[in-house]
């Protein structure tokens, strides 16, 4: 029987419209492909806007010294090794033309006196990389990318939910959802499909990322056999907001820091100098007075210790509230105002820099922070785990289903480095798009089987025939979330993340019978219903992957084994899913590095 769906046909899919999402439309239309692009809100609405503190490229427009080659070791060093090198070798040669391409295409930049571009100062960054618009540089690359791509000629179906991923044989040929205002089924046939869904934070109580970072393209790549690899990587960004508690969560830019922001506890005291890692010693500054001379230019000054990398501070933040030194609220205290010290006119000069910040605070936590500090601690931010791909071509596992941006993996190794991710969605973006378009023009359509996506309907609407439960499906996902952060948030054991695993799988038991009441249109409790399935997926393959990992580097630290081991360096983490259904973990020897690569690293050390 034939289906009697809506249905669409493409020859390259997207799913997901922020920054990886747009570079892939763009590309694939640019090559004469029929294009469709899914997201799950409105345009315009992804969550890149979040990442507002700049695109790291070695332009080399503000320090002469920058180039490809110390991006890629300080992308390498940052990752602690665990990187594809070839992705962060192309990300590191291909960044400063994508910059390029988006300001021909009317993406608005700060500049330097002479006119280029200007670039700031970034955690785990040697010199000062990062073009940047102010502190909405996310903001301004989706405006620019939103504009280029509608004249493309791109068919845009906003919020819209894709289910699962529809295959002939082995191959991906399209996929299944449903509009979220209506809640009428559709189904999108393509010869390729790229997935740019963004990351999974919503797996835990505090995140900065919005409702619809569910793991949907980690989860739905997964489920249609494509390995995850490395997913023990999460990244809590070191600086979320925390008071007052209806802003839990939302980001505090880095660029605060690289202004001159520095890290305070309840004593007045700057903790960060306490502890700097071996490996960055040489490059961080010993007192004070340097690290302010860095944070304004100074190019024979080391950076503060504020810009060592994420999961360091993160760190050192979450062992000053342990010992009992934290802020009211169980964090500490970020301080820009201070800088009145040094420069007049410093409450428009932070204005100017951080307009974004300043009104944040002032309007949801009436704080004005050219005059106060504001208290800040760690929060779920990015994973650098996800769908493993190609390096060049950024296919997965599975033929026909690419993957970019925050839900694929391989640049960013262990930690990422701040402002890698902006750069990484246009490098990755574009050659997602561009490869996805090659292997449509390669192939003839698949053949869509009815009965998947009979079976697929089914799945979607049972939560409404689940009458006899109590229990609604938005309870299953707050238990799921502060049971991940307590369990398997900054700092692991071994014992507790087991205890996870137990409750991730009484968790699916109560999800297959959390009922949902009304009916499909402008249902959120389907919605999440629905979102569930993607969220104990990716919370697994988390708390599976960290259990394996015993050692302690970038994103991932272990209580019980806070050393890193040498034999732990040598491996990714892979996740698949078997034929009976149940998750598998391997690992896998990192590929070789080539010799040229290993000489950039000892050059650059």
């Amino acid at each position: 029987m034939a289906t009697n769906y809506e249905t669409f046909e493409y020859d390259v899919l997207v799913i997901g419209a922020g920054g990886a999402g747009l570079r892939a439309a763009i590309e694939a239309s640019a090559l004469g492909v029929k294009v469709g692009l899914v997201c799950k809100s409105l345009l315009g609405k992804a969550h890149t806007v979040m990442a507002e503190g700049g695109m790291a490229a070695a332009m080399a427009n503000v320090d002469d010294r920058d180039s490809w080659k110390v991006h890629f070791a300080d992308t390498m060093r940052g990752g602690q090794y665990l990187n594809n090198w070839r992705m962060a070798e192309l990300h590191a040669k291909e960044a400063p033309a994508r910059v390029y391409e988006l300001e021909a295409w009317g993406a608005v930049f700060d500049r330097t006196k002479d006119g280029k571009i200007l670039q700031r100062n970034f955690g785990g960054h040697r010199y000062p990389r990062l073009a940047h618009v102010g502190d909405r540089t996310g903001l301004e690359m989706i405006r620019t990318l939103q504009d280029h791509g509608i004249h493309q000629g791109i068919t845009v179906h906003m919020e819209w939910t894709i289910v699962t991923l529809l295959k002939d044989g082995n191959r991906v040929v399209g996929a299944f959802g449903y509009d979220r205002e209506r809640g009428r089924f559709k189904v999108l046939r393509a010869k390729a499909v790229v997935v740019a869904s963004g990351g999974l934070g919503r797996a835990y109580r505090i995140t900065s990322n919005s409702w619809e970072g569910t793991g949907d393209g980690h989860s739905l790549a997964y489920h249609a056999g494509a390995d995850l690899l490395d997913m023990e990587f999460i990244q809590f960004h070191p600086t979320g907001m925390i008071w007052p508690p209806s802003v839990q969560g939302l980001l505090v830019t880095e660029g605060v820091r690289g202004e001159g922001g520095i890290l305070l506890n309840k004593d007045g005291k700057r903790f960060m100098f306490d502890d700097i890692p071996d490996n960055y010693k040489s490059q961080t500054s010993t007192d004070p007075e340097e690290g302010w001379r860095y944070t304004q230019g100074d190019k024979n000054a080391r950076r503060p210790p504020e810009l060592l990398t994420r999961d360091h501070v993160a760190r050192c933040i979450n062992r000053e509230v342990k010992a009992g030194r934290g802020s009211p609220h169980g964090g500490v205290f970020l301080d820009i105002a201070w800088i009145k010290e040094k420069i007049p006119n410093a409450a428009e000069h932070i204005k100017k820099k951080l307009p974004s910040m300043y009104h944040q605070f002032m309007q949801l936590a009436n704080l004005d922070i050219t005059r106060e500090p504001m208290e800040i601690g760690p929060t779920t931010h990015y994973v650098m785990g996800g769908v493993r791909v190609n390096g060049d071509t950024q296919m997965s596992s599975v033929p026909g289903l690419f993957a970019a941006g925050e839900c694929a993996a391989g640049l960013h190794g262990a930690n990422r480095l701040g402002g890698n991710s902006l750069s990484d969605l246009l490098v990755f973006g574009k050659r997602a798009g561009e490869y996805a378009a090659k292997y449509a023009k390669e192939s003839p359509a698949g053949k869509i089987d009815d009965a998947q996506v009979e079976e697929a309907a089914r799945q979607a609407l049972e939560p409404f025939e689940r009458t006899g439960s109590a229990e609604g499906p938005y309870q299953v996902q707050h238990d799921l979330q502060t049971m991940m952060q307590d369990l398997v948030g900054i700092v692991r054991r071994e014992e507790e993340m087991a205890r996870a695993l137990d409750g991730i799988s009484q968790l699916k038991e109560r999800a297959a019978k959390a009922a949902v009441h009304g009916h499909r249109e402008y249902n959120p409790g389907w919605h999440t219903a629905l979102d569930l399935k993607h969220l104990l997926t990716v919370s697994e393959a988390i708390a599976r992957s960290a259990i394996d990992r015993k050692e302690s580097r970038g994103g991932h630290f272990r209580d019980d084994f806070p050393e890193k081991s040498a034999e732990a360096a040598k491996v990714n983490t892979v996740i698949s899913k078997a034929a009976d259904g149940s998750m598998q973990l391997r690992r896998e020897p990192i590929p070789a590095m080539p010799d040229e690569l290993k000489q950039v690293i000892e050059e650059m050390k």
